[in-house]
């Protein structure tokens, strides 16, 4: 995996929290998603899977960048004086979700997915 996560910025205030990924190689971030969770009393990561964010197919270049708030606004990116770029993304929430003791963020990388639609209407 080639996403790794840094820190939680301004944990608990919407307007500026924030999660700081940094990409480690080139890689495709659509192939991520990140979610938030808590740890069990045992120390474990809990399976409980409350918020999450799939990102959009984009490039990323190896030490860019991936910023993700968790409030709502437009995804974006930003050219650094050092040759990387910033990319910005939104989950949309209206309330923080860093913002206790046992918050846990978890990215995953998606190798294949299945997308079956079924639909039953009971009448």
């Amino acid at each position: 995996m080639t996403i790794e996560i840094k820190y939680a910025k301004d944990a608990g205030n919407i307007e500026k929290e924030r999660l700081v990924l940094k990409a480690t190689s080139d890689d495709e971030i659509g192939n991520y998603v990140l979610f938030d969770t808590t740890y069990l009393e045992d120390g474990r990561v809990s399976n409980e899977m409350r918020h999450s964010l799939w990102f959009p197919d984009r490039e990323v270049k190896e030490n860019d960048l991936i910023v993700v708030y968790t409030k709502a606004g437009k995804d974006s990116k930003l050219e650094n004086k050092n040759g990387t770029s910033s990319h910005f993304f939104y989950m949309g929430l209206g309330n923080s979700i860093w913002n206790k003791n046992g918050d846990c963020a978890v990215i995953m990388k998606i190798s294949s997915w299945d997308n079956k639609l079924i639909i039953s209407e009971s009448k």
